[in-house]
């Protein structure tokens, strides 16, 4: 059994970690550099390193910054934000991740997906999905939206989720806007509903605020997430949780984690 990946999320607007409710009220959480160093200590299994702002803003993702974030760690990095190109991923591969997100720009030209694993490798491209619920709260509602959550689209998640991986996705990060910053639990359904229909890892996102939502989220089961890995940033960057300790957990419910 392939053992589950905790992974802290660098929101980084102007090269300071940021985090908010919904994506919105941002307050600082500390230097991008300095904090994905410390995690890489702490025992993350993988860092990502997302420009928030990059998309909405029209720019592309700091190399210089990603080489210096590159520099202080030793697990595995993805990079995204304002990713439009081959030229932008060779630049920020070359600068030292180890993997790419694109969002908005994959709903936008799903091409970009099969152009990005024909040249680089499927393994190297993940595509992120936020995702909104209606008011019924039943998966099959569950709608992508881009631009940082601002823009609603006409794909259904599920349907976009399965595209994506035809199109030579390596790995789903998938978040439920609804759920992010809330700290009320994961979204479980549309979670598990696309873990299961997929044969790429997905990673969940959005909403943990304790240990047993990150154990919710990644176990097997009916009415549990089924998840290949569990993103998080407030709860890490505020030391609310600390890695050792949520992992040493994990371990307990019987889940496959490396310590």
């Amino acid at each position: 059994m392939l053992t589950k990946r905790i992974i802290p999320c660098l929101d980084v607007k102007d090269g300071m970690t940021v985090k908010g409710v919904n994506f919105e009220n941002l307050r600082l959480a500390g230097d991008a550099i300095d904090l994905g160093a410390y995690y890489a200590q702490e025992g993350a299994d993988e860092l990502v390193f997302l420009d928030i702002t990059a998309t909405l803003e029209g720019r592309s993702t700091f190399v210089d910054m990603v080489r210096n974030v590159a520099r202080g760690i030793n697990i595995p990095f993805t990079v995204g934000g304002g990713i439009r190109s081959v030229q932008d991923v060779s630049a920020l591969l070359n600068a030292g991740a180890d993997k790419i997100s694109i969002n908005s720009s994959a709903v936008k030209n799903p091409d970009l997906i099969t152009e990005l694993a024909s040249e680089f490798g499927s393994q190297c491209v993940v595509v992120a999905i936020d995702v909104r619920s209606t008011k019924h709260q039943m998966p099959s509602n569950w709608h992508v939206v881009i631009n940082a959550g601002k823009l609603s689209t006409e794909w259904e998640a599920l349907a976009w989720a399965k595209e994506a991986e035809s199109r030579g996705a390596g790995e789903i990060l998938l978040t439920s806007m609804d759920n992010d910053g809330t700290k009320a639990g994961f979204a479980l359904d549309i979670t598990s509903l696309i873990s299961r229909a997929v044969s790429i890892p997905v990673i969940a996102s959005g909403g943990a605020g304790t240990m047993q939502h990150f154990a919710d989220v990644l176990a097997t089961g009916t009415h549990s997430g089924n998840a290949d890995a569990a993103l998080a940033a407030s709860l890490f960057h505020f030391r609310e949780l600390t890695i050792a300790d949520l992992k040493r957990f994990l371990r307990e419910q019987g889940l496959p984690i490396r310590l």
